[in-house]
């Protein structure tokens, strides 16, 4: 299963985010730009991880070869850790009040602002770049600022899409550490993770 997994997962993105894009109208105004960041979040996803082009990437570019970023831990980060944080929120968002659904256009705009910071120290592109500038940063910012919320949910969302990304940072920090030790790969634990 985390064969087929591993090897769909991203074309499946393209397909839920079609279907989420149609059944989108159905949802009431004040949720709509909540819920347009898990499309747009796959489709993002589409351009990042074809062809695991972003782990091959970050593996190349960034740890010189080493296998410091496994499939394994790319879909625990894109499956339960994105669409997983963007159902939540958009359930937050619905069962208590818009502003605690903020954890999906932080996550978004984390993650958009994380490749502009890789283009400019590349000075190059890198998996993710264009639709992090042309949709994640302009759907993230505009629901930040349209929808209302107070600064404790404004901080609550930021807290959780910073996590999220601390946690990745860590993670491979602590992979990498292995390998310069020379003690190489370990093996991942049951969710891709040591």
């Amino acid at each position: 299963m985390k064969h087929w997994l591993t090897t769909y997962w991203v074309a499946g993105a393209g397909f839920m985010a079609a279907a989420l894009l149609a059944i989108g109208p159905l949802l009431p105004a004040s949720l709509w730009l909540i819920f347009l960041h898990s499309p747009a979040y796959m489709i993002h996803q589409i351009e990042e991880h074809w062809g695991d082009r972003f782990r091959s990437f970050v593996n190349a570019r960034l740890f010189g070869g080493r296998e410091v970023l496994t499939t394994e831990a790319v879909l625990w980060i894109n499956l339960p850790g994105v669409w997983g944080v963007n159902l939540a929120a958009l359930y937050a968002a619905w069962l208590v009040a818009p502003g605690f659904g903020l954890a999906a256009p932080y996550l978004a705009v984390v993650n958009g602002l994380s490749h502009l910071g890789v283009m400019l120290r590349f000075r190059s592109y890198n998996p993710g770049l264009w639709t992090s500038l042309g949709v994640f940063l302009p759907l993230g910012l505009t629901t930040l600022a349209v929808v209302p919320a107070s600064l404790a949910q404004h901080l609550l969302g930021l807290a959780i899409a910073v996590a999220i990304h601390a946690a990745i940072v860590v993670h491979v920090a602590r992979r990498s550490a292995a390998w310069t030790s020379g003690l190489g790969p370990k093996s991942p634990g049951p969710n891709g993770f040591e």
